[in-house]
């Protein structure tokens, strides 16, 4: 085994110098990855729509081919999940990755080609143990066994020959067998889609064993290590895994947890690794002991535009390539990938920490969410969810608003909400389930982390007193038109200011 992990260990350090290459030469690279990304597209659907095989510069490309949303792109990815081919990509596409749904979908589907798992998803997954490797030469991770939370996975129902899932299942589907060898459990647990079963085996089994490393959402992984202390009787999981020295994580901003995850693992030798990795991509990685910047990966198959914050309510906004972006200001980023998105607004917003090499720090997205647990509920989800709720109690509401109650060791996260009824609801009880219960009915995320109450419970609600809501703008200085409640915050600045002054009143 100590062989083993040295062979790891060197075969991780030869792709530093490639990492290397792309940090010292970002644009020549990523106009290599434009150029190849349009000329392989060339012959699909897509391609001969939007004249590929006559663009020649990405100012060409950008004038041709419009932003897309993912309503935009729907219709040619529903064609594909029905088994046609060479429509946004010319190679077999039969995996779809299941993201949260959006305005006209309770789910996402992204078409996962074999280029993109391959020079992106697994890409990004060897990196970032390079990257490891070389910032802690003596580690020992592959002498024992990698935790890997991962979703479900299923057949397409609409075509037989094709799969959709989670990202995470997906890559361990496809993982190469020597890959099985070191990492727990196995994937007849991994996959499973029954979340309550799920967490309980992975628990009696991984307490067996000797984990050196964990990779996933900080939710889930609560969620897991909770049982298992449960389950072992021990007071912290080093007593548990006594060679753990890494959690990768993602998905979900890391801060708020990481005061919970000291006492739960109190080592020292403990690192984290945050990474920026979605069904769409993997984009970067924590490469420095700055948690709040990660680099952009630049040779994953992936173009780069950034729109200016301020140019998106324009019809044409003006995108940005990379040698465009200025630091510190906000960018809604856009992607053309090796799995058929062109010209994607993937809906995150960022900020450039760094131009050499370039980091970029992740700063939100472009509607207000909620998205503390992987569960992305935006401002739509949670006005048809109140819409909803009025409609069956005879309510009628003044504002609204809405933020995460985060896990804490023993307890289970959840939303809180304060709303300030110009209308009483004829049963509060039957508000607070029909709000919890709409939610769960157009978005997927949500209902997946609210099942049996694994990762959310229900909301809270707290009905505010008249005119809470004008007093808490006007104490803020925001009375006028101009100026909005904010419906959703992935923290608690808001609501806190909220409740405090609700319980002076």
């Amino acid at each position: 085994m100590e062989l083993l992990n040295k062979f790891f260990n060197w075969v991780m350090s030869r792709r530093i110098k490639q990492i290397e290459h792309f940090m010292q030469h970002p644009h020549d690279v990523q106009y290599e990855v434009f150029s190849s990304l349009i000329g392989t597209a060339r012959h699909t659907e897509w391609g001969k729509k939007f004249h590929y095989s006559e663009i020649s510069s990405v100012r060409e490309y950008q004038q041709r081919v419009p932003i897309s949303s993912y309503e935009d792109l729907f219709p040619y990815i529903e064609r594909m999940m029905k088994g046609e081919q060479n429509i946004l990509w010319p190679t077999e596409i039969k995996n779809f990755a299941k993201s949260s749904g959006t305005t006209n979908a309770r789910s996402k589907f992204i078409p996962m080609s074999n280029e993109a798992l391959d020079g992106c998803h697994y890409k990004g997954g060897k990196d970032l143990l390079s990257v490891y490797f070389q910032r802690n030469p003596e580690s020992r991770l592959f002498l024992g066994k990698s935790l890997s939370i991962g979703g479900s996975y299923q057949k397409n129902h609409l075509n037989s020959d094709s799969y959709y899932g989670d990202v995470s299942a997906i890559i361990m589907k496809n993982l190469p067998m020597w890959a099985e060898f070191i990492r727990s459990p196995g994937l007849e647990v991994a996959l499973m889609d029954k979340w309550e079963e799920k967490i309980e085996k992975m628990a009696q089994l991984t307490a067996k064993e000797n984990v050196t490393n964990i990779a996933g959402v900080p939710t889930w992984t609560l969620v897991l290590l909770q049982r298992i202390l449960e389950i072992t009787g021990k007071d912290n999981i080093t007593e548990v895994w006594p060679n753990l020295e890494c959690f990768f994580h993602g998905a979900v901003a890391f801060g708020p947890y990481r005061e919970t995850f000291t006492p739960l693992i109190p080592s020292e030798k403990m690192h984290y690794m945050e990474t920026y990795n979605a069904s769409e991509g993997f984009f970067g990685m924590q490469d420095t002991d700055n948690p709040d910047e990660l680099l952009l990966m630049l040779d994953y198959g992936i173009f780069y535009e950034f729109i200016p914050i301020e140019e998106m309510d324009k019809e044409q906004p003006k995108a940005l390539t990379l040698d465009e972006v200025e630091l510190g200001k906000n960018y809604a980023m856009v992607i053309s990938t090796n799995g058929g998105l062109w010209r994607y607004l993937i809906g995150d917003t960022v900020k450039f920490t760094s131009q050499t090499p370039y980091r970029i720090k992740i700063t939100g997205r472009t509607k207000h969410f909620i998205n503390a647990f992987g569960e992305e509920v935006v401002i739509e989800n949670a006005e048809t969810a109140i819409t909803e709720a009025c409609k069956i109690t005879q309510a009628r509401i003044n504002n609204f608003t809405a933020a995460p109650i985060y896990l804490e060791r023993g307890k289970k996260g959840g939303h809180e909400w304060v709303i300030e009824f110009i209308q009483s609801p004829s049963d509060f009880t039957l508000f607070v389930d029909t709000l919890d219960e709409t939610l769960r009915k157009v978005n997927s995320d949500y209902d997946a982390k609210r099942y049996m109450d694994i990762a959310l419970v229900k909301p809270v609600v707290h009905a505010a007193p008249e005119h809470t809501f004008y007093q808490w703008m006007k104490k803020r200085g925001k009375l006028g038109g101009q100026n909005k409640v904010p419906r959703l915050a992935n923290n608690r600045e808001y609501l806190d200011d909220l409740l405090t002054m609700m319980a002076s009143l």
